[in-house]
């Protein structure tokens, strides 16, 4: 899967795999992490938002299964 870089302060890359719904998020804190069970809607969301901190934060986190890679 090829990440792709935003621009945030806490986030330096998203990627997202349609087939699996997962979506990998790197953070900028050195940690990369998939996310299973994600619609494509909120990797949409999440990549056109103008915060995608804010975006991972009020929309994906603790509301998807993840792992740390």
């Amino acid at each position: 899967m090829n990440l792709q870089p935003v621009n945030s302060s806490n986030i330096n890359a998203i990627g997202y795999d349609p087939d699996t719904q997962t979506l990998t998020v790197e953070f900028k804190s050195g940690g990369t992490y998939e996310y299973y069970d994600v619609p494509e809607s909120e990797f949409e969301g999440l990549r056109t938002s103008s915060s995608h901190g804010q975006y991972f934060q009020n929309n994906i986190r603790g509301r998807y299964r993840y792992a740390r890679l």
